[in-house]
């Protein structure tokens, strides 16, 4: 029976696969405040700015490309159980070939009603507009969980972190709650891992291996070390 490895990934793995983070450019989101395109108030004031901000970035996502730490997690599905929590809303794990990915903060390929974010839908290419009407009839947002909502899948991803073996945090500063909580329901026993080239706000429990690296080669070295165990 495989062991399981657990990975809490964040906007690092992304970053090298030419994706820009809010996290690296001061409070800017692509020249953007947060407050104006990443929030319940933001889409209240100016849906259409929001519209066309998250249409920019699904239109970059699509030039983009899953990095050598992106393939390496969906490689050593052959030989370890490789259950995936990401906050990045990104669908490079998948296109890597990632069979288990758990997206916290939603998911920027997919849309769903301003009214109700359980009805949710593809989206065909990277243009949402406005007028674009859910079933129930109201305007179509990203699905994507802004600052200030509560994220749905933490009580699924704590679940999983319970059934650990080992767990690996990947190019993630730790400093966004709730996911940064994670790391706490892991078992005491297991081994905790950190990929990252930046300093991370290092949880409580100790931290048994760093690998001070960008994911495209910490990855890699820390399956290789998992593997020695």
């Amino acid at each position: 029976m495989k062991k399981r490895l657990v990975v809490l990934t964040g906007a690092g793995i992304s970053a090298e696969s030419g994706i820009r983070t809010f996290r690296d450019s001061n409070g800017l989101w692509e020249e953007y405040r947060i407050e104006d395109v990443a929030t319940p108030e933001g889409w209240a004031r100016d849906p259409a700015l929001v519209q066309e901000f998250y249409n920019q970035r699904r239109k970059q996502l699509l030039t983009a490309e899953p990095n050598a730490g992106h393939r390496a997690l969906a490689e050593a599905e052959a030989w370890l159980d490789v259950q995936i929590i990401t906050q990045n809303v990104d669908d490079l794990h998948e296109r890597a070939g990632s069979s288990h990915v758990l997206h916290l903060h939603g998911e920027l390929k997919k849309a769903c009603s301003e009214r109700n974010k359980k009805l949710v839908y593809d989206i065909d290419g990277w243009e949402l507009k406005m007028g674009e009407k859910a079933e129930d009839g109201a305007q179509l947002r990203p699905f994507i969980v802004w600052f200030g909502e509560a994220v749905p899948n933490i009580e699924p991803a704590a679940e999983l972190a319970r059934t650990a073996d080992y767990f690996a945090v990947v190019g993630t500063s730790l400093n966004v709650y709730p996911a940064a909580g994670l790391t706490a329901y892991a078992p005491a026993e297991c081994p905790l891992v950190i990929v990252d080239p930046n300093a991370v706000n290092s949880p409580m429990r100790r931290v048994q291996q760093v690998f001070a690296q960008p994911a495209s080669t910490g990855v890699p070295a820390m399956l290789e070390w998992i593997r020695g165990l």
